[in-house]
């Protein structure tokens, strides 16, 4: 069962980079209150992927199971930056091209 956070967290973590990327790829189609909800979706997709990191973490903390824990925790910590990393410059970048937008109106 605790496998399945992996796959979950993947999950989220692609949600979390995807939904930006189709406002970016797409501006025109999204208005303000859609793309401040994607936004914030996103974000808490990335939030969600992290915590189902921590509980699988958790999970081979509780059952002691340390080799594990020690061959993944650096990847997972590198991994767990990159996503957050890449979710806050692509909502960035999302917000500033719709400023940019809204001052060419």
């Amino acid at each position: 069962m605790y496998s399945w956070l992996n796959i979950g967290s993947l999950l989220f973590g692609l949600v979390a980079w995807i939904l930006p990327i189709t406002i970016l790829v797409k501006p025109d189609k999204f208005k303000s209150k859609h793309q401040v909800l994607i936004s914030v979706a996103s974000i808490s997709s990335c939030v969600i992927s992290l915590y189902f990191q921590m509980l699988y973490n958790n999970y081979l903390v509780r059952i002691e199971d340390w080799s594990a824990l020690m061959d993944t925790s650096s990847l997972v910590v590198r991994l767990s930056f990159l996503l957050a990393l890449g979710t806050i410059v692509l909502n960035i970048t999302t917000t500033a091209v719709y400023n940019k937008k809204l001052k060419e109106l």
